[in-house]
């Protein structure tokens, strides 16, 4: 495909790009982009996903942030952050992040959650439907990259369980003004879980990720592509292979900014190093956890940025 072509040539491009229908060529540097900066942008998925359903899924989320104040509180919280956060809200990601709007789904791959958040939001039929089907898509790319990432690192596949882990979804919407630029519209974070998968906004930019030297890369908005970052659940599960990117949204233009996130989380059990992994040269690193027991921690000790991690280390217990 000549568009991208062009992006992988691009000097500027330092994020690398991903085909999706060209495993196992694209293996390799799905372990590089995954080992040495820990996200990656996707492309050729939309046999998955389509083009049009993404655009569909955009229209709704513009529809749904614009609903009254009292009709968005319905999306409560099923875990701290799953549900509606306003900007004024006493919540810890709105008080860290004043700029940041969020409604959200626990595990949208559970079509009882997904329908109980249509439902709350008092989402028209066809509405219902686009939400429905995006989550499903999604969760089949999650599964799809997933076992991708644990072929390239010789995991058992069926030792992965992907398809029974809980995914949250979250949409976000940045209300950036004259004012506001400059700041930051969420603060530098990792992810807790295992994998992200964005869908940024198509025009205004801001979203920055950390390379290995601490410098930040600025992420250009690319209509019709996905973003994918590895969180701290994938650090754990590979025993350290796998990058836990550090990323932050920073206002650049007074434009108000959306984005689709759907995080897959980890095992619904403890998650440990893949015994594939540890060996004499390559000690565990990390004593097994549950993926709620790592988010509260988290919380508690304000750790935010993957930090966290070094108390699982087996010399810290």
């Amino acid at each position: 495909m000549p568009e991208v072509e062009k992006m992988q040539n691009d000097a500027q491009c330092k994020i690398p790009v991903i085909e999706l229908l060209d495993f196992p060529n694209q293996s390799s540097k799905l372990m590089a982009a995954s080992e040495e900066l820990g996200c990656f942008r996707l492309v050729n998925f939309h046999d998955v996903l389509p083009a049009t359903l993404m655009s569909d899924m955009k229209a709704v989320v513009r529809y749904l942030f614009d609903l009254p104040a009292e009709i968005k509180r319905r999306n409560v919280d099923v875990i701290t952050g799953s549900g509606y956060v306003t900007p004024s809200g006493k919540n810890p990601l709105s008080e860290k992040n004043p700029l940041y709007e969020a409604l959200g789904v626990y595990d949208m791959a559970s079509c009882r959650d997904v329908d109980k958040f249509c439902t709350q939001l008092d989402a028209s039929p066809p509405q219902r439907e686009t939400i429905m089907k995006y989550a499903e898509a999604v969760h089949e790319l999650f599964i799809r990259i997933g076992k991708k990432l644990a072929k390239s690192l010789g995991v058992k596949m069926e030792n992965t369980g992907l398809e029974n882990w809980p995914c949250q979804f979250r949409i976000n919407k940045y209300h950036f003004t004259p004012n506001s630029v400059g700041s930051l519209g969420v603060q530098i974070h990792t992810d807790s879980g295992f994998l992200t998968i964005l869908q940024d906004d198509d025009e205004v930019g801001g979203l920055e990720v950390m390379d290995s030297s601490g410098e930040f890369i600025h992420v250009d908005p690319w209509p019709d592509t996905l973003l994918v970052n590895l969180g701290d659940m994938a650090t754990i599960w590979s025993n350290g292979r796998l990058c836990n990117v550090k990323h932050r949204v920073q206002c650049k233009e007074a434009k108000i900014r959306f984005s689709i996130a759907s995080f897959l989380l980890g095992p619904r059990e403890a998650v440990e190093p893949q015994p594939e992994l540890v060996d004499d040269d390559h000690p565990q690193l990390y004593v097994p956890t549950t993926y709620e027991d790592y988010r509260k921690m988290r919380m508690s000790t304000k750790l935010q940025a993957g930090e966290a991690l070094a108390l699982l280390h087996p010399l810290k217990i």
